[in-house]
């Protein structure tokens, strides 16, 4: 069963890329993702984690949980289910 991970705290400059080679330390990853602003591209110093096995998604948290990427201490933790919005709700 895969697990979902938040990272938060993340520099402007850590990719999708960086995480991914982070994370795989600790066991496969299934998808990366450096939330982006919408308009301008630019991060907004927060993403997401997919890992296909909650052992090694604990892992994961334990080792990388306020470790320094990209001169930040990062923090790491389960993703908690995202919240429905009502139809046509504004972003």
């Amino acid at each position: 069963m895969s697990m979902k991970l938040y990272v938060g705290k993340l520099s402007y400059d850590t990719t999708d890329q960086t995480l991914e080679e982070l994370f795989a330390k600790h066991g496969k990853v299934l998808s990366v993702a450096v939330i982006k602003d919408r308009d301008s591209g630019q991060s907004k110093g927060f993403g997401f984690v997919e890992m296909e096995d909650v052992s090694g998604a604990q892992a994961a948290i334990k080792d990388l949980n306020g470790k320094q990427v990209d001169g930040r201490a990062i923090v790491v933790n389960q993703a908690r289910p995202q919240a429905s919005r009502p139809a046509g709700a504004y972003r």
